[in-house]
């Protein structure tokens, strides 16, 4: 309860009119503060007003007066700085150390704040309870949240791919090597394939980049995939053979399990063929960084990421049995995720890190040019009655889901923060 508390105090949520400490006198809040999560008073450096004579201070909130005695507060200095106790029940009188009283103010809030608080947060991680508002919410407002979350999952993912480049002493081609690698995995297999670039350093590949066996061996080596098939494919066995004498060579260890996933999933998205097409991007040298940042169309990515898959992979997903048709490297769903997830973060990491403001637009600009991605999280929004007419949106979506909805924070969201405004209020 104090938490919601909390959250009303700090969005001003209170009634205002005729606003009075419980012994009566006349108060107004100038500021309530800043928001501490850490030891210590609820809100530092907040500014009030009682019978006319401002107060600069601290406020600390209680669901009970009563609470401030039993926390320890009228013992512990860190409190004597408190210049307004704000509670919802008055229980108690409450002092500082010194037993001067402490001036305190109700803040009642509605009896169904915390039952809807609850079924919000309750069922977020499963459903969208808000559904029902959302489509009563004017379109400016949810627009403008779209465009918050928009950036806010653009800048993590250019956060994350510079502070690769920054582990890797500012080699921007090894960071987007890991990066393009942790793509190609998409949502199932990304940490597999991220840990697989890590283990095999772009440095060694580009010393055998001329020779497709080459790179093929030393990818699909690392990866613990070849084992099961060198006995029966005479392929594998030959990249087997090759990888044994160049992790000889290069002194490489191959990691332990890196946990593949491939149960119903379709064959194109199997590891085995991202692999060979990640081996086929490295093939004759990776040079991606530059290549990446000229993306400006969706042609321009297909392009860029519809390596030629001659050879062995030209008709196979797999090990095994050669296929009866030829393959494209990837569909064009798929290059649009990767232009989603690779090309738009590097566009963003790589302008911020060098000023360049003509690029950070593109990226977002670029997010605006593609399609949607269709997944559960873009057609539960849809359903709720949100439009979702480009790529940026639907990764706002996906923004939204992950970090807010499934981590129960409505309370920071500006749909869960609209709706329990109206019922924060309770009349006398």
């Amino acid at each position: 309860m104090e938490k919601l508390m909390q959250y009303v105090w700090q969005h001003r949520l209170w009634r205002q009119n005729d606003m009075r400490t419980v012994d009566g006198r006349r108060l107004q809040v100038i500021d309530p503060g800043r928001l501490n999560n850490d030891a210590g008073p609820d809100f530092f450096n907040a500014k009030i007003s009682i019978d006319g004579r401002i107060w600069a201070g601290n406020v600390e909130i209680h669901f009970r007066a009563s609470d401030w005695h039993r926390h320890g507060h009228s013992s512990d200095s860190a409190y004597d700085s408190v210049v307004l106790h704000v509670v919802d029940r008055d229980d108690a009188v409450i002092r500082r150390s010194d037993g001067q009283i402490i001036p305190q103010m109700r803040m009642p809030c509605s009896p169904d704040l915390h039952l809807k608080y609850g079924a919000l947060v309750g069922a977020a991680d499963r459903d969208i309870p808000c559904a029902g508002a959302i489509k009563d919410m004017p379109s400016v407002y949810i627009t403008d949240w779209m465009s918050t979350l928009g950036f806010e999952r653009l800048y993590a993912k250019a956060e994350r791919l510079e502070e690769m480049r920054r582990r890797f002493g500012g080699d921007w081609e090894q960071a987007v090597y890991i990066s393009v690698a942790r793509c190609l995995g998409f949502s199932v297999n990304s940490e597999p394939f991220e840990r697989l670039a890590m283990s095999m350093p772009l440095m060694f590949i580009g010393k055998h980049a001329d020779s497709q066996l080459a790179v093929e061996a030393l990818l699909f080596g690392q990866s613990g995939l070849l084992d099961k098939y060198a006995g029966s494919d005479p392929y594998a066995a030959r990249l087997s053979r090759e990888y044994a004498f160049l992790s000889h060579k290069f002194g490489l260890r191959a990691p332990e399990a890196l946990g593949w996933k491939m149960a119903r999933m379709r064959p194109p998205n199997l590891p085995y063929r991202r692999i060979a097409v990640l081996a086929s991007l490295i093939r004759s040298g990776f040079r991606m960084t530059s290549r990446l940042l000229a993306v400006r169309t969706i042609d321009d990515a297909m392009a860029l990421f519809s390596p030629a898959m001659d050879g062995y992979w030209s008709t196979r997903y797999t090990f095994g049995p050669e296929g009866n048709r030829t393959l494209k490297a990837m569909s064009r769903e798929s290059v649009t995720i990767m232009t989603i997830n690779c090309v738009a973060p590097l566009m963003m990491a790589y302008g911020t890190v060098h000023g360049d403001t003509h690029l950070t637009d593109r990226a977002s600009a670029l997010l605006h040019s593609l399609a949607p991605e269709n997944n559960r999280i873009v057609s539960m929004f849809g359903e709720a009655g949100i439009k979702v007419p480009d790529a940026f949106t639907s990764q706002a979506l996906v923004e939204l889901r992950r970090n807010y909805c499934e981590k129960r924070k409505c309370l920071y969201c500006r749909i869960g923060h609209r709706m329990l405004a109206d019922s924060a209020r309770r009349r006398e």
